[in-house]
């Protein structure tokens, strides 16, 4: 248990230095998760949670744009045209998507008034331009992939191969809706990209 959770908190607080809090704590995710499934102690994995997350809370708001970044996620109106602007975007995007959307490509958000359209906000461009039902297909391919690595993981006779996919499944699902949690304004801007759709070799 000590080497694999050496390992992982190793490469997180690498990741935390950068500073990334949300890749790291994706890091951090998949490891309890493939160490639960290879059979980790509940006592073990519940005391390491009860060290590590107080160390997590503390660095997290210990800088100031990450304070500011959960200020702006309880109310991204006080600021809409300051700190709130990316978040106000997003919602302005999916709703002028409406149920069909204006059309592959014809979406204006991407066009300087949503930042980061091509990463981290690429599912409120995609809700312009495909509208609710397009989203809708986008989250049932998202859950049939989700739905058959989990159905692998759990059927896999070779145990590296069920820790890998177990990984696989955690890591993909927890960016999948971290991003989305961004998105529709559920959870604090984390820069997450997502998967398939974001630039940059995902």
């Amino acid at each position: 248990f000590l080497p694999a959770l050496g390992m992982a908190a190793s490469l997180s607080i690498l990741v935390m230095l950068q500073p990334d809090a949300g890749s790291a704590l994706l890091i951090l995710a998949v490891t309890f998760t493939v160490l639960t499934v290879a059979g980790a102690r509940p006592f073990h994995l519940g005391m390491t949670m009860v060290t590590v997350l107080p160390l997590v809370v503390t660095f997290i708001i210990s800088a100031g744009y990450r304070r500011q970044r959960l200020l702006t996620f309880l109310d991204p109106w006080a600021d809409p045209e300051g700190a709130g602007f990316q978040m106000v975007q997003s919602y302005l995007s999916l709703a002028q998507g409406g149920w069909t959307g204006g059309g592959l490509m014809q979406g204006n958000a991407k066009l300087h008034f949503l930042p980061a359209p091509h990463t981290d906000f690429i599912f409120a461009v995609l809700g312009e331009e495909l509208g609710l039902l397009g989203a809708i297909t986008v989250l049932a391919l998202f859950g049939i992939i989700f739905w058959r690595a989990s159905r692998i993981a759990v059927l896999c006779k070779d145990p590296f191969g069920a820790y890998l996919t177990a990984g696989f499944t955690t890591l993909l699902g927890l960016q999948i809706l971290g991003n989305l949690g961004v998105v529709l304004g559920l959870l604090p801007t984390k820069g997450l990209p997502l998967p398939f759709f974001s630039a940059g070799g995902s």
